[in-house]
């Protein structure tokens, strides 16, 4: 019985593009109660992998957290299988706004202590006693107000390349990071402010509302289904699409355009740009913003120093590499020093 994946990435993308089927991108999330995690996650595996389901997936006692991609044909099997499930029945679908069919090159379905890492002790409060979920129409009308603080729920590289209007955007590398430093931001509002919170797809709320309930705040609210469902309502609705340029995301696309506004910058030039990228060297493998020219220049590289690794020939490159451990530049997102116009 097969419950990993047998395939390289290089492996699965030749095969992607040999099948040419269209794929969809979606993500959910479900808090739930769940007994034996590592049962639920093979019985996912063997489902999936039968659909040719790809992505990343986390299972803990809590709940579930997706990011998957299938092929579009198989797209209400996959949903009857859900609904099958009786704790994701009717569970909320987020499909994404732009679609890659290499937005996933494998199936990653692991077990974790927590579906969102955010250092909380749950056990200290209710974590069903969370904020007010409010549509899109609702949001803007709530943002709008003059007794509203709007806060982004995400890390600095995400609201980097897009982030609604007059939102708070906490200069925090994780999610973790970003309670304590939002809560000590805002005490002096918890009677007197509407606190409304969003971020991609909702789950860092769901969390993050109940916390903050629970430190006083008396009146908060999330965006349901956080940037990617809003964007869907105000395309349907014909609203006014209050985000501002592009909606990072956690797979190959690395973002979806929301807007036309570029309000980022590419890291080594200054010029306007929100595409990031990953450093050609492996080594490295930095996440920044590149714009077309400095990527052609620099060789799709962050530094001079990656770019000379990067000329070598491959073979020599993986020996530099025997026995390094992944730079810690990785978890710096655009922070690195060889970074001139980093944020």
């Amino acid at each position: 019985m097969q419950l990993y994946n047998t395939l390289s990435a290089k492996e699965r993308e030749a095969l992607i593009e040999q099948a040419g089927k269209e794929r969809l991108t979606i993500s959910f999330y479900q808090y739930a109660h769940i007994g034996n995690p590592q049962i639920l996650r093979n019985h996912l595996f063997i489902n999936w992998d039968k659909m040719e389901v790809l992505g990343r997936i986390y299972v803990a006692h809590e709940g579930i957290n997706a990011q998957l991609s299938v092929p579009a044909e198989n797209f209400e099997v996959l949903k009857a299988h859900l609904e099958s499930i009786s704790f994701l029945e009717n569970v909320r679908l987020n499909i994404a706004i732009e679609q890659y069919d290499k937005s996933f090159l494998k199936l990653k379905i692991k077990v974790r202590k927590k579906i969102v890492a955010d250092g909380l002790n749950d056990g200290t409060f209710d974590v069903t006693d969370k904020g007010i979920h409010v549509n899109a129409e609702k949001f803007n009308e709530l943002i709008e107000a003059p007794d509203t603080v709007l806060v982004d729920m995400r890390n600095h590289y995400e609201s980097e390349i897009g982030h609604f209007k007059n939102a708070i955007t906490p200069d925090v590398d994780t999610f973790r990071d970003s309670l304590d430093i939002i809560e000590k931001d805002l005490s002096e509002h918890k009677e007197n402010k509407n606190l409304v919170m969003y971020c991609t797809g909702g789950i860092r709320c769901e969390k993050a509302s109940a916390y903050y309930k629970h430190k006083g705040f008396k009146n908060v609210y999330q965006l349901e289904g956080g940037i990617i469902e809003y964007a869907r309502q105000v395309e349907q609705k014909k609203l006014e699409n209050k985000f501002l340029g592009k909606n990072f995301v956690f797979d190959q696309r690395r973002g979806e355009r929301i807007t036309e506004h570029v309000i980022a910058q590419c890291h080594q030039c200054g010029a306007p740009c929100d595409t990031h990228v990953n450093c050609a060297n492996e080594a490295c493998h930095l996440l920044f913003i590149q714009c077309v020219d400095c990527a052609k220049k620099m060789d799709n590289c962050c530094s001079v120093a990656c770019q000379e690794v990067v000329a070598l020939p491959y073979e020599v490159q993986k020996k530099l590499r025997q026995g390094i451990t992944m730079s810690n530049k990785i978890f710096k997102k655009g922070r690195s020093e060889v970074l001139r116009y980093k944020k």
